[in-house]
């Protein structure tokens, strides 16, 4: 088998497990906590690194926005050897009382999106692997443990580190400016927690080429209660999602050591 089209990788270059962000840029972030970085190949919205986290290889791959080219990138990586996807992004919350910089660990995806809809009938769940679901949540839970004994050691007060860990089903979503208030009123009384344009293509495609997937989100924005992201490139994340992505990618990296 040769190269890949999009990708440009083939078997052999890529390790077992992918880190699978959708900005390009996050992928060096990423791969700011790893040992042994190499850079393996970059081309479109693909930017791909091998690297080394706590012993544990692994590939960072970034999938651009939308489920067409994550839809690209699960399918390439799986035909040379991926066998599990582990989605760190960012997500727009619909419940009332979610925060900015909370983490959303998604069970499973409403398909609100064309793409996964040219393979299977929309009645087929989009849902996460468990054993990948539950190396997320004990890693997230472990460091949200962790940050509050260090925030009352530290202020000798009692309380949340301001950033807690919600498990459950998103909607992903193919629209980014056409989410309308129905739309979102429909999510919200569903019981969806938040909505983010990757996790159904993944979960669905990992799912049919027999690999693994699952996905953990940071809140940039509350849709229900009217709260964003900025307006510049500067502004797009506020501080305390920001602060909270490195959590995110933290917590993915050690998810990624137990699976």
């Amino acid at each position: 088998m040769g190269k890949q089209p999009h990708l440009l990788v083939e078997d052999g270059d890529v390790n077992d497990l992918a880190i699978v962000p959708g900005d390009p840029g996050r992928v060096d972030r990423i791969a700011g906590h790893c040992e042994d970085v190499e850079t393996v190949a970059q081309n479109r919205e693909y930017k791909l690194v091998n690297a080394t986290y706590e012993g544990r290889p692994l590939t960072i791959c970034s999938t651009g926005i939308g489920s067409p080219s994550a839809a690209i990138a699960a399918e390439e990586l799986s035909a040379v050897g991926v066998e599990t996807l582990l989605r760190v992004g960012t997500t727009g919350a619909l419940q009332s009382g979610i925060e900015i910089g909370d983490m959303i660990v998604a069970t499973g995806a409403a398909k609100d999106e064309g793409t996964t809809k040219r393979y299977e009938s929309a009645t087929v769940p989009a849902v996460a692997d468990y054993d990948v679901l539950s190396a997320l949540v004990d890693a997230a839970e472990e460091k949200e443990e962790r940050a509050v004994e260090q925030r009352e050691t530290a202020k000798g007060a009692t309380g949340d580190a301001g950033s807690r860990v919600h498990v459950g089903p998103v909607a992903t979503d193919d629209a980014f400016y056409a989410e309308t208030d129905e739309y979102v009123r429909e999510w919200e009384q569903a019981g969806l927690l938040a909505v983010e344009m990757e996790a159904a293509a993944l979960f669905t495609l990992a799912r049919r080429n027999g690999i693994a997937a699952g996905a953990i989100c940071t809140v940039d924005g509350n849709l229900v209660e009217g709260t964003q992201k900025g307006e510049t490139d500067a502004e797009e994340l506020p501080e305390k999602a920001k602060n909270n992505v490195e959590r995110a990618i933290e917590i993915g990296l050690t998810a990624a050591t137990r699976c």
